[in-house]
């Protein structure tokens, strides 16, 4: 009986894929499977399961297998592949068993044993294709995520061509124009995540974007497709409690480079040491002064030393007094109200800064100056009594009595 099923082993695989191709959604879609290839498929899983009955020992799974990975590769979701096998083993014993009803020497029992036997080798048989499709996705999952690490590595570090960055675009999922942004955000340890979360919620808001993780800092660019992608877009950034910087926006992804660098100046640039979002656009002389340490620094000293030079508790009053009227756009009323002390106070320790400085504040150049040299100051992320105390720390021969009652 099974070698006359042997012999039509052809035709039982071209009607075997017939029929799956009609009964599997998956499989009616020729540009994903062609017929030639279900048919093959058919026909060699079918003969591994006719040469497989009744014989004692180990069976080869390699027909199933091969299955497996194929339809991996093609796409097929495993359920409709899985479907696909049973109705193929269904199949092929509605035939054994149509076979069986010409020959009257095969008897009822003879049937049920080979019953209980192919159902036996399916579920073998379907295991293996199983543990060979997720086999194959995990190693493709793992080719697309290194292919895709690649092109984000690219385009951050524009080494990719011109021409080709729109199939880079195409590839990542990005739009091939902008408005883009980048964003940098620091890591607390190695290999740490700091935006987990975040690619879930800027796909559920429907903004393309493509990560990539580094030692110190996760880097990302995102598209900006409506007008409220950014807004919303940092609000997502915000609710990942970290600290962040973001680029300015920009068009093409021809400029990917410079935007991280905008976006790590602004990472740099951001106050204190809790989470926080910073915009390089938010306060571009703060940028600056982060672009240059060692300009920033010459800065300061060139400055405001002598204001440094103080003893440390006049040191923190006028610098906090500096921070309050810059922030209060030079009024010293709301720089007083803020500080809750007289105007009149917030005056006599601007004029106390005026004189050490040798620079008037009325004089845009000079408060220009002052200004940017006060950021260099609290470039760390301290506050100015934080940045004081820490001077201290290493020269405690600044520390001595004495100094203004204000």
């Amino acid at each position: 009986m099974v070698s006359a099923l042997q012999a039509r082993l052809p035709e039982l695989g071209e009607r075997m894929a017939q029929r799956i191709r009609s009964d599997v959604d998956a499989y009616k879609d020729a540009s994903l499977i062609p017929f030639d290839s279900l048919r093959r498929s058919c026909t060699a899983n079918a003969d591994l399961l006719l040469y497989q009955l009744g014989r004692a020992g180990a069976q080869d799974p390699s027909p199933a297998r091969e299955t497996g990975r194929l339809r991996a590769e093609q796409g097929v979701p495993l359920a409709d592949t899985l479907h696909a096998y049973r109705i193929g083993f269904e199949f092929l014993w509605t035939d054994i068993l149509a076979e069986a009803r010409n020959r009257p020497e095969v008897t009822d029992a003879q049937l049920v044993s080979q019953s209980a036997e192919i159902w036996a080798l399916f579920g073998r048989y379907a295991e293996a294709v199983a543990a060979a499709y997720r086999e194959t996705t995990a190693e493709l999952t793992s080719r697309r995520q290194a292919r895709r690490s690649a092109l984000v590595e690219a385009l951050f570090t524009g080494v990719i061509a011109d021409r080709t960055l729109w199939e880079a675009a195409r590839e990542l999922g990005l739009p091939d124009r902008g408005p883009y942004v980048v964003a940098a955000a620091a890591a607390d340890a190695p290999g740490e995540e700091p935006l987990a979360g975040t690619e879930a919620a800027l796909r559920q808001a429907q903004i393309p974007f493509a990560w990539r993780l580094l030692p110190d800092q996760q880097i990302g660019l995102a598209a900006l497709p409506t007008a409220t992608a950014e807004s919303t877009c940092l609000s997502i950034l915000r609710r990942a409690g970290a600290r962040v910087g973001v680029s300015p926006c920009f068009h093409s992804l021809g400029d990917t480079p410079q935007a991280l660098r905008f976006a790590r100046l602004a990472l740099a640039g951001l106050q204190g040491t809790g989470p926080g979002v910073a915009r390089f656009d938010d306060n571009p002389l703060a940028m600056v002064v982060a672009a240059a340490p060692a300009e920033a620094a010459h800065l300061v000293e060139v400055v405001l030393q002598p204001l440094l030079d103080l003893p440390a508790a006049e040191r923190a009053r006028l610098l906090e007094t500096l921070e309050h009227w810059y922030a209060a756009a030079g009024s010293a009323t709301d720089a007083a109200r803020s500080l809750f002390v007289h105007p009149n106070t917030v005056r006599y320790r601007l004029r106390r800064v005026e004189e050490l400085a040798g620079r008037s504040l009325s004089d845009p150049r000079a408060a220009a100056d002052i200004g940017a040299a006060l950021l260099a100051v609290r470039r760390a992320g301290a506050s100015p009594s934080d940045v004081i105390q820490h001077d201290l720390a290493r020269n405690p021969e600044r520390s001595r009595p004495g100094g203004s009652a204000f």
